[in-house]
């Protein structure tokens, strides 16, 4: 029995391992799966094609032309993939206006479709250039309609599958939430006993709260802010412009137009001729300077040194 727990025991605590790992470089993650999805779905139908032109009557095909097509396909359709993440992030579905979305959507899979024919096109003429030979794609009206009878469906699956997954995943991780309606509403004209303290972070069926000052960095995520905090990372639905406002100045200091970092958790600072540079903090987390904010965090940081 014992020998089962710490079994059951190991197990819990690598998945807690690699979903924080995975919270820390989401995208890292994210492009790794896709990469091994399309590797792996190219490599089948390329021998599916080869088995099929195997078969008496069929035309035969040079060894390098089924992984040609297969590949140059998977590869167009992973170099989309950011625009497709970049879109859904900047609309999100919602159930309100819901048809205007879905007219949305169908548009965005037209242009997806015709952007990912014309770089699968690129590739295999420059592959079938390689070897001496030219590549035609076919009639394009009949072919693009065949392309996109494909490419429709894998939109479909992209979306759903991004939603689904965030989903799942901010229940898993847990969201931010403000304490109350007020604390949303309040302008950029707080005094410093109003700063916001904590909020609220809701994790499956459970509630607790994460104190600000125990937050080492954070991040603005299109239309949130991720508050990293001892290898967690909690969304919040504000800006981060709106969030600054509301922190205390004395533990918060903007570095870069998409981070804020805790004062209390730098490590050290290197800046490059440029006048860009790096802030490393306490726990190995390395964050761009930008060279506008690259006074102001110096001057923040030396009252903070005075004032200890």
């Amino acid at each position: 029995m014992n020998g089962r727990l710490s079994v059951t025991n190991g197990g819990i605590k690598r998945s807690r391992r690699l979903f924080l790992a995975f919270q820390q470089h989401p995208r890292r993650y994210l492009y790794g799966a896709l990469a091994a999805y399309f590797l792996i779905s190219a490599t089948l139908n390329t021998s599916i094609i080869w088995l099929e032109r195997q078969r008496p009557g069929t035309s035969p095909l040079q060894w390098w032309e089924a992984p040609l097509w297969e590949y140059s396909s998977a590869l167009s359709f992973l170099l989309l993939c950011p625009l497709l993440f970049a879109g859904f992030r900047r609309y999100p579905l919602r159930w309100v206006g819901l048809p205007i979305q879905l007219a949305g959507h169908f548009l965005a899979s037209v242009l997806f479709c015709l952007c990912h024919v014309g770089v699968m096109v690129v590739l295999r003429k420059w592959g079938y250039a390689l070897a001496g030979q030219d590549y035609q794609f076919g009639p394009w009206l009949r072919e693009l309609f065949y392309e996109y009878q494909k490419d429709g469906w894998s939109y479909l699956g992209v979306l759903t599958g991004y939603h689904l997954g965030g989903f799942i995943v901010s229940r898993l991780q847990g969201e931010a939430h403000w304490l109350d309606r007020s604390e949303a509403d309040r302008d950029s004209d707080v005094t410093q006993s109003d700063t916001l303290q904590q909020v609220l972070v809701k994790k499956l069926d459970k509630e607790f709260l994460v104190k600000l000052d125990q937050v080492q960095w954070l991040e603005a995520n299109g239309n949130y802010v991720n508050l990293h905090s001892h290898g967690r990372v909690y969304p919040l639905r504000t800006t981060l412009s709106k969030l600054e406002s509301q922190l205390d100045e004395r533990t918060f200091c903007r570095v870069h137009r998409r981070y804020l970092v805790n004062q209390n958790s730098v490590d050290h600072l290197s800046f490059q001729p440029s006048g860009d540079g790096d802030i490393r903090l306490i726990d190995g987390t390395t964050l761009k300077v930008s060279r506008r904010y690259r006074e102001v965090l110096r001057q923040t940081l030396s009252i903070a040194d005075n004032l200890s």
